[in-house]
Order: C-alpha cells, then sequence, then structure tokens
C-alpha cells in the first residue's frame, strides 16, 4: 500500500484532507491544516490500494516518502520518545469531527506514518463506535516504521449498514492480497471495529490475515449500554438522552477522564505533569464539547443499532475465521465485559491468544501501553509467511525497555552487582570494557538459580554498551504441548520482547548471520533448576554444541562467570526430596510433560529436563557478582574447527574459562567488605543511593 507520485500539499503547515469528486479532481474540504496526509490519487500503475476501489466518493491519501514526520510540527508536543500525545489525539480527532460530512467511510494514513520500509506488511486500523479512526494516534510513529499503516474514518452522519462497511473493508484486503500475497494483512480492530474485523476474516479464510481485536464488541448483548436498555430508551425519550449525552459519549468512548489521569503514571516532575494534564484536559473538554453537538440522540441510535447488529452479525460467523489471533482485553473496562470475552473468544476461535491489562480502560491504545511491545511479546509480527524470530524482531525503544525492565529493576537494586570484564592484555577492569563491541559475539556461562542474573546483566549491556544480548531460551518461554500446570504463554513476554530466543541451529545461524551478541547457557534447565549443594556446578553436555557454528561466522566467545545466588536464598526442598512427596512428584511429571524435552539423546545429568520448583528460603541479600573472561577468537579458525576434535578442545578451554571465572568471583568476594546489603546501604546513606558502591581489589587475572 505504499503510495509514490508527488504529493499535494498546502504553502505552509499540514495539508489538507482531499476528496475525490466525480470528475477526478482533488477537491479541499477545508482549508484549515489538519496532520494528515495527501498525495496524488493512486493510478493503474500503482496498483496499492487505489482509491477508486476502497471508497468511491472519498479518498486520503499518504503523503510522499520524501516527507520526513518532522514537518507534521504543531497540534501538540510530542512525548520524548517521538511519539505523539493525548493533547495531539482530542486535537486531531476534533478537527477530523468538525469537518466531517455526511460519509460515505473512507481510508486515510496519517502524516507521521510514511517511513516504513518497503516490504513492510499492511495494517489496516478498523476504529470503535466513535469512527474518527484516530485510535492508534499515540502509537503512529513506532508502528511506522514495520507497517504500512491505513486507518478508516466514518463520518459521524454517515448510515452505511454494516454489511457494506464489510465489503468496504473487504475490498482492500483483496487488492492488497492481490498485490503481495506472500505477505500477511494484518487487521487491528477496537470495539465495534473487532466485529468488523472477524466478519472479514470470516468471509475470507484463505487470504493470510492477522487478527487484533482489542476488547471488541462481539460482547454487545451483555453489555452495560444494553443491560442498562439505553436502546429502548433513546428510541422513547430521545430528548432526556439529549440532556446526558455528554456523559453517555465519556463512557462510548473509554472515560477520557481515565485516560488524561494515566500520564500521572509516568512519573514526571510535578511542573512537567502538571502542564502535560491541563493540556490534555483542555483538549479533551474541547473535544467533547463539539463532540457533543455533532453527535445527536439520533446519531447514538443509529451507532447503538449498528453495534447490536454488528455483534449478531460477528457472533454467528465465528466458526468459519480461521486466522491467526490476538485479543486484547482491560480488566477495568467500563463500558463491555471484555476480559470475560476474550476468554469466551479463545474457546471459540482455533488459532487464538490473549493478553489481558488489569489496570486499563476500554480505549487500551490511549493509555499508558506499548503496541509494538505487545505484538513482539506475543511474536505476533510477521512480514512473511513464516515468523522469524530474528528477522521478524524489533528491538524495544527507552521508553519500552524502562517499562518491561522496571518490575525486574528490585534483582539489581537488592544485589548491587559487581560487573567486571577482561581486557586483551588480562587486566580487569569494573566495566564492560572488555566486550567486543562488534558482532557476532558468543557468551556463554554458568546459570544461577531460576536465571535471577538475567535481568542486571542485560540491563547492563543496554545500558553501557548499548547492545541487546539475544538469549537462546528453553522452547517452553515460546510454546506449552497442553494445557496444564505451567504458567501462560503470556507470562514470558518479557523474554521476547527483550530479544529471547528458542535455542535451535537454525536460529544460532540466523542471529550469527545479523551479527548479533548471543547469551548462552549450555546447562541449560538442569543448571537453573539443580540441587542442593550444586551451587556453581556445570552441567555442560559431553560434546561440543556451539564452537564450529560460532567458528563459521568467526564469532568471538566470552565465557563468564556469575557469583551470588547461595547469598540471597538457601534451596530447602529440591528434585530429590520433592519426587518422593507423591503430590509433588505427580505435579513435576505434569509440569514436564507440557514442555519440549531437549537433549532427549544426550547422556548424563544434562538429560535430566524435568521441570519442577525448588522450595527456597530467602536469606539476607547479598551480592552478586559477573567477570567476563578474555574473548576467545574463532576468525580465520574456520576450517581448523571444522574438525570435531579441535572444536571439542576450544569447547573445553572455554568450560575451563567459566570455571575460573567462578572460582575467582568465590574467593574474592570474601573480601568484599560491601558484600552484605546492610553495608551498601550504610555507604549509600553518606555517599548517595546513585552511587557506585565499592568493592574487592582487582588483580590481573591469569590469561
Amino acid at each position: 500500500m505504499a503510495t509514490t507520485g508527488t504529493g499535494v500539499f498546502a504553502a505552509s503547515g499540514w495539508p489538507s484532507i482531499h476528496r475525490r469528486d466525480t470528475s477526478g479532481k482533488l477537491m479541499p474540504i477545508s482549508n484549515r491544516k489538519l496532520s494528515i496526509s495527501a498525495s496524488t490519487v493512486p493510478t493503474e500503475k500503482q496498483p496499492q490500494l487505489r482509491a477508486e476501489s476502497l471508497s468511491p466518493n472519498d479518498a486520503v491519501e499518504k503523503k510522499t516518502a520524501t516527507e520526513t514526520p518532522s514537518s507534521s510540527s504543531g497540534g501538540g508536543e510530542e512525548s520524548k520518545d517521538g511519539r505523539l500525545t493525548l493533547k495531539d489525539y482530542f486535537d486531531r480527532s476534533r478537527e477530523l469531527i468538525s469537518r466531517s460530512d455526511g460519509g460515505p467511510p473512507r481510508w486515510f494514513s496519517p502524516l507521521e506514518c510514511a517511513s516504513q520500509a518497503i516490504d513492510s506488511p499492511l495494517l489496516l486500523y478498523l476504529p470503535g463506535v466513535d469512527g474518527v479512526g484516530l485510535g492508534l494516534t499515540l502509537h503512529h510513529e513506532r508502528l511506522s516504521k514495520i507497517f504500512d499503516i491505513w486507518c478508516m474514518h466514518i463520518p459521524l452522519t454517515d448510515r452505511t449498514s454494516f454489511a457494506e462497511m464489510v465489503k468496504f473493508v473487504e475490498s482492500a484486503v483483496r487488492i492488497e492480497y492481490s498485490r503481495a500475497p506472500n505477505r500477511p494483512i494484518y487487521l487491528v480492530g477496537e470495539s465495534f471495529g473487532g466485529c468488523l474485523t472477524l466478519a472479514v476474516a470470516a468471509r475470507n479464510p484463505d487470504i493470510d490475515l492477522m487478527l487484533i481485536l482489542a476488547n471488541p464488541a462481539t460482547s454487545f448483548g451483555k453489555s452495560l449500554l444494553q443491560t442498562e436498555t439505553l436502546l429502548t430508551l433513546s428510541a422513547l425519550i430521545p430528548e432526556q438522552i439529549s440532556s446526558s449525552l455528554p456523559y453517555v459519549l465519556t463512557l462510548l468512548f473509554g472515560t477520557p477522564v481515565k485516560m488524561v489521569t494515566s500520564a500521572m503514571g509516568k512519573r514526571l516532575p510535578s511542573d512537567q505533569l502538571i502542564k502535560v494534564l491541563s493540556q490534555d484536559t483542555l483538549a479533551m473538554s474541547s473535544y467533547l464539547s463539539v463532540l457533543s453537538k455533532a453527535f445527536t440522540a439520533e446519531t447514538l441510535r443509529w451507532k447503538l443499532e449498528m453495534l447490536k447488529s454488528a455483534a449478531a452479525f460477528a457472533n454467528s460467523r465465528l466458526h468459519a475465521v480461521k486466522a491467526q489471533t490476538l485479543i486484547l482485553a482491560s480488566g477495568q473496562d467500563q463500558l463491555l465485559p471484555s476480559r470475560d470475552e476474550a476468554e469466551r473468544l479463545t474457546k471459540e476461535l482455533p488459532n487464538c491468544q490473549i493478553r489481558i491489562f488489569e489496570d486499563k480502560g476500554h480505549a487500551l491504545f490511549l493509555e499508558d501501553v506499548s503496541f509494538v511491545s505487545i505484538l513482539t511479546g506475543a511474536s505476533f509480527y510477521r512480514h512473511g509467511r513464516r515468523f522469524d524470530y530474528v528477522t521478524d524482531y524489533f528491538p524495544p525503544t527507552p521508553s519500552e525497555f524502562n517499562r518491561v525492565y522496571a518490575p525486574q529493576k528490585w534483582v539489581e537494586d537488592v544485589t548491587s552487582p559487581v560487573v567486571l570484564s577482561t581486557m586483551g592484555d588480562g587486566t580487569i577492569m569494573r566495566s564492560l570494557d572488555g566486550i567486543p563491541t562488534e558482532g557476532p559475539v558468543l557468551y556463554v556461562g554458568y546459570h544461577m538459580m531460576f536465571g535471577l542474573e538475567l535481568a542486571p546483566i542485560v540491563a547492563r549491556f543496554w545500558v553501557e554498551k548499548n547492545i541487546l544480548l539475544r538469549g537462546m531460551a528453553h522452547p517452553m518461554l515460546f510454546t506449552k504441548l497442553k494445557e496444564g500446570k505451567m504458567p501462560d504463554i503470556s507470562s514470558y513476554d518479557i523474554f521476547r520482547i527483550m530479544g529471547a530466543v528458542p535455542v535451535s541451529a537454525p536460529n544460532f545461524y540466523r542471529l550469527f548471520s545479523s551479527k548479533s551478541h548471543v547469551l548462552l547457557y549450555p546447562g541449560g534447565v538442569r543448571e537453573a533448576l539443580h540441587r542442593k549443594g550444586e551451587e556453581y556446578k556445570l552441567f555442560w553436555p559431553e560434546q561440543s554444541e556451539f564452537v564450529r557454528m560460532a567458528a563459521r561466522f568467526g564469532a568471538k566467545i566470552v565465557p563468564f562467570g556469575t557469583v551470588g545466588e547461595d547469598d540471597i536464598s538457601q534451596v530447602l526442598l529440591d528434585y530429590d526430596d520433592l519426587k518422593n512427596i507423591p503430590y509433588f512428584k505427580n505435579a513435576i511429571e505434569e509440569l514436564t510433560d507440557e514442555t519440549v524435552n531437549l537433549r532427549i539423546d544426550a547422556m548424563g545429568e544434562v538429560a535430566n529436563q524435568d521441570i519442577y520448583l525448588p522450595i527456597v528460603v530467602p536469606k539476607v541479600p547479598g551480592r552478586f557478582y559477573y567477570l567476563f573472561g578474555k574473548p576467545i577468537e574463532t576468525q580465520g579458525r574456520k576450517q581448523e574447527l571444522k574438525s570435531r576434535e579441535k572444536a571439542h578442545e576450544v569447547y573445553l578451554e572455554v568450560k575451563s574459562e567459566v570455571e575460573k571465572c567462578l572460582c575467582y568471583l568465590k574467593e574474592k568476594r570474601e573480601s568484599d567488605p560491601f558484600r552484605n546489603i546492610f553495608a551498601r546501604l550504610s555507604y549509600q546513606a553518606t555517599h548517595g543511593f546513585d552511587s557506585e558502591v565499592p568493592t574487592f581489589d582487582f588483580t590481573t587475572k591469569d590469561s
């Protein structure tokens, strides 16, 4: 759907929205400027969703790719990470509503959505009952990097039937499918748009559709509007409904007050918070004022009847929906019982997963969520027929990283990690200066109990080196063989957002091909769920699993050790204890049956992949220590390391270096005067809580 050609812009500011009349000319709707783009209408040589096919009378087109997002200044301040704000949403919605004509529905693409890659899949946003089409405003900038975004606009006074709207969207889908049959088409339906999405999917089971339903209105029959018989009231006493329209509108459009107050959760300085709240509240008030004038009682009745018919239409065709579906449900939705509806739909739809947002309201995309992070966490973004964990992955932005890392930061705060790395001459530094900057790099080390070492070190690499570690993870973080005692897959979204990849040879190959920094724990589950007295013992396979692959790409191998798990907890009951208790034995067997069993052909303890949860008791927190050894070069050794014997020698070298790192840290921590948390708190109380707490003296590590 990428558009080309010369843009049609006003002399200053943003372009106007344009519409085509019967003569084929572009006619301005208004002289006012809006941050929605306009360009020449696509011709037969530009078949991407031709305006003639999408909207017989009206079309709003995308600006040319040469126009940068920075040109769309005004209309509200952008946030620090480039996202537009609630003020932008309210201002743009107010302007669209005030300029709205009588229809029919049409497509538009916002100015800030013109920078997508050439092969980006199409995303069609289908709005809620308001029909404005700007529900993704806060996400346009980020989504535009990976999607070709077009939004549906339904004028308030439009009276197109639901069946005709289905055909309207279906026409766009089929045109795009004929142009790019090997790329998926994303339909993002919010509330009413969710019904529209399901209806289109049911009629097109052979097209590769990816459905995202945000609080879908398929539950309209169980909603507050239905139970309060608002439909009946609106028909009998329209004048009373008219007087209460502002309240009804606030309810219908997701309680904008809640949207505005969500800004308080961003931890802004008080003066900035007051400024943001004042701007958003003023913009919201102006928006509701315009909306109340345009949204008559007759319009309300039409919208409610449309919701009723849309829900019935979609529910009657759920059996025909074959598309991959992601349902986003808000726990605090005051308009629809969205959480219960998500649970119902996941049983009705064959290829469906859900994500619950406990503290969010009906207008989910206008609250503090990251749409791209949701897609990444659910492994729901792909630009081809099959999902690829490497090429279909997009690293988080700084704000997305902070949002994901915040719940894990307690580990770093409590353990005050000491991170050391080894320079080429053997000198140990309290930093990551010894870490190679250019990839591919493979980090191979010891896995603490529960993998508690992961969060601090991933954050340190991100902050200090601007490196995102791509962890090779157990498949249970990505798939379940069956439902049971294992946590829902959504519990592991954080790992996928931060780049975790299922451990496999093909994924190794893809990561090294992309010059990634890869994190590997050869000990796997057996090491991370070790028994009492097995702290810092390596459970590695007898044969090399990574050396020859690393040599093929000339990857550097960095061995490392982590110490400190025994300073924060003690194992009370381990696998050997629990398997002798019938209740726990059954639980272990059930957990293991639900997960993919790796290394079924391996010998020794590493082959024991039983999943269990040891019972531990906490200790007064000690400290975590990390030591990254000197990088081991494989560049230029591809032919040499094709030999299994030579590769095994390097494998044993790496294992030996990891053990040396562990021994070094265990010995040196004994002389750390700040190993205990109380000593660290005392130091920070006098030097500042942001100060780096000293540790033991470094010495040159033998090379």
